[in-house]
């Protein structure tokens, strides 16, 4: 998509976040990647939502009434049963059948089509980024990187005009991504390698996709 209607797309996003009831609550929301580095046009869209865990569920009770007409597991525990009686067609569950947080958030957030990568976490981006360049480093799994290079637009229901308008105007500095890694610990052969396997996962990807973390 254009870089105009990338940004808006992003406004859009935090709109329907800011107004609309969620499977689960939202802390946060980052974008990082081509919109953040004013690549014009954007290839894909990242997205990084840092949602909360709901614990003890709001209404667990519920769980095997939604299982019976749904066939998902866990709605009410891990997924609010109020979002649920709103868009039941909006439920997604994992390969176990179990409800799943951050399928259920992109299935509301973003079209089937759309060139839209959500990053879903409990955790903070700063402290996602850390945590998941150290388990690539470690399994030699590039491809499992995070990008690092992101800013904040959304935060516990406040919007970052400043960051809007930088967006918008495409006014935010980056390196790239192998100099951002090298930046985090990695040398400069590492950093490259692994800016090349986060490169060539995101040509690889097509329509909407979503990955759910917890830390």
């Amino acid at each position: 998509m254009d870089r105009e209607a990338a940004v808006e797309r992003v406004t859009e996003l935090v709109d329907t976040v800011e107004d609309e009831e969620m499977p689960v609550p939202v802390r946060e929301v980052w974008v990082y990647g081509d919109v953040a580095l004013g690549l014009d046009p954007v290839e894909r869209l990242d997205v990084y939502l840092t949602k909360d865990i709901l614990m003890r569920g709001d209404d667990a009770d519920r769980a095997d009434e939604f299982e019976a007409e749904y066939g998902v597991k866990g709605v009410g525990k891990t997924v609010r049963a109020s979002w649920a009686d709103d868009h039941p067609q909006l439920l997604r569950a994992n390969d176990n059948g179990h409800v799943a947080p951050e399928r259920c958030l992109g299935s509301h957030l973003v079209g089937d089509d759309e060139p839209i990568h959500l990053e879903v976490c409990n955790s903070g981006f700063e402290d996602n980024v850390t945590q998941r360049l150290k388990g690539a480093r470690a399994r030699e799994n590039y491809e499992q990187v995070l990008d690092p290079r992101g800013v904040c637009l959304w935060a516990d229901g406040q919007r970052s005009e400043d960051a809007f308008q930088k967006l918008r105007e495409g006014d935010l500095v980056f390196p790239t991504l192998s100099g951002a890694l090298e930046m985090l610990g990695m040398d400069e052969s590492e950093a490259e390698t692994a800016a090349d396997a986060v490169e060539a996962r995101r040509e690889r990807s097509e329509g909407r996709t979503v990955r759910g973390d917890v830390v």
